[in-house]
């Protein structure tokens, strides 16, 4: 599989709120990890069952992460980079995610780049070690707010993109399906090697 990371804190770059809601109220933050049985309120989850499998290893006791907030989409739109893939269609999904768990609060922004840059470095390894199919995974190190009771504390947060890609839509959900597979597991291998 392929698979990359970046680090993207400039002021352009996308934040994230956690606990998050969209302004018309409609969609707000689940915390999956310590309330696994709200899964079916994630809308995403519900219509995409691999996506749902995903962000329950994510959220599992076995992940030194949990979400915060996924999408998922089905597009026609190839870039440069992905035309290696022979493909005409990608199904791609994001899902954002914090550590938990670990103490990386409690650590400066310079120090807890650090450990998610060895987390996402170790991740991207193990992901290029699958086998080869039709699929990428991108992680993205960005700047998130927690929102919480004594103030906002700024810190980092994972946009995880991972992407299938076919001759069809069928067969891009399939390898997108595939993927995430393969990217949970290595999720939970790095994951055991962080604590």
């Amino acid at each position: 599989m392929d698979a990359d990371f970046s680090i993207e804190l400039s002021q352009e770059d996308p934040v994230l709120d956690v606990p998050w809601k969209d302004p018309a109220g409609r969609l707000i933050y689940v915390n999956l990890k310590r309330h696994p049985e709200l899964l079916p309120q994630v809308e995403e989850a519900v219509k995409f069952p691999a996506l749902g499998e995903f962000l329950r290893t994510l959220n599992s006791p076995r992940s030194v992460l949990e979400t915060a907030k996924c999408d998922a989409w089905a597009t026609t739109d190839i870039n440069a980079e992905e035309e290696i893939y022979n493909a005409s269609h990608k199904f791609v999904s994001y899902v954002d995610a914090v550590f938990s768990g670990i103490d990386v609060p409690k650590l400066s922004l310079q120090e807890a780049l650090a450990v998610h840059e060895k987390f996402a470095g170790k991740l991207v390894d193990l992901l290029r070690r699958t086998p080869e199919t039709p699929s990428s995974a991108e992680l993205c190190i960005r700047r998130c707010y927690y929102i919480e009771d004594s103030g906002v504390r700024e810190g980092l947060y994972f946009t995880l993109y991972v992407s299938g890609y076919g001759d069809e839509p069928a067969s891009a959900l399939q390898n997108w399906a595939v993927a995430l597979k393969l990217t949970g597991n290595a999720i939970v291998q790095v994951s055991v090697s962080q604590t």
